[in-house]
């Protein structure tokens, strides 16, 4: 599941842009997004109505945070797990510290992730969190482009020539319309490992943009399913 890039805004102090493609099982439903307080922390994001968690959010914290299926290699899949990957979001999202709540967080019986966090409470930062079943991994990253494809779903030829297409966008530069187009055409209809897949039981659900402005966040949400759309200016969420 997923597909993110992450860019810096250089006009903008704690400017960015994360967009991301949620390719899903085609029976799984997602409610558009909207307000949720969780933990005592108001939070906005879309949500899977299955398991009630989300894959992509933001928080008053000054947080987005953006789930991936899988670590850094495919894994094989147990009968049952004890948390929703999607709950986990919603956690993390919530704390108030962040770095603490990583190292006491229990990560025992949760399917393997990457999540993308990023923050702007105190200047702008991008980090990445893997859990791979046994050990979890915190890192800083540079605050420059970035590109995320799912290991279950992409090998590593795959993710490569996903990476090639993704350096091309420079061209014409990393704007949030760029961006999108990227998310929405690159791969030239290639249904395997296009930007948009369709391999029959699994298909790019819908396409999310969050963009981090100086006056607040930007949050767009395409089902391609469907074919909704939502936008919101979430102006409670503005930079300090």
């Amino acid at each position: 599941m997923c597909t993110v890039t992450l860019v810096p805004r250089p006009e903008s102090m704690s400017g960015f842009v994360l967009t991301s493609n949620r390719d899903e099982s085609v029976g799984r439903e997602t409610l558009p997004p909207a307000w949720e307080r969780f933990e005592g922390v108001r939070q906005y994001f879309p949500k899977d109505k299955q398991a009630g968690g989300t894959w992509l959010g933001v928080s008053e914290h000054s947080r987005c945070i953006c789930l991936m299926n899988g670590a850094e290699k495919p894994h094989e899949r147990k009968p049952e797990y004890r948390k929703s990957r999607g709950v986990v979001v919603k956690e993390f999202l919530a704390s108030c510290r962040l770095r603490s709540f990583i190292n006491k967080y229990n990560f025992d019986g949760i399917e393997p992730f990457t999540m993308i966090i990023v923050e702007w409470h105190d200047g702008l930062c991008f980090q990445q969190l893997i859990w791979d079943g046994k050990n979890s991994k915190h890192e800083y990253l540079p605050i420059t482009q970035h590109i995320w494809s799912s290991s279950p779903l992409y090998s590593e030829a795959m993710k490569k020539k996903r990476k090639e297409w993704f350096e091309e966008v420079s061209a014409e530069g990393y704007t949030a319309e760029s961006l999108l187009k990227f998310h929405k055409s690159a791969g030239n209809g290639n249904k395997e490992y296009g930007l948009i897949i369709d391999r029959g039981f699994l298909k790019t659900q819908s396409i999310s943009q969050v963009i981090n402005e100086p006056d607040g966040i930007h949050f767009s949400y395409q089902n391609l399913i469907n074919k909704d759309t939502s936008e919101e200016y979430l102006t409670s969420l503005k930079q300090r």
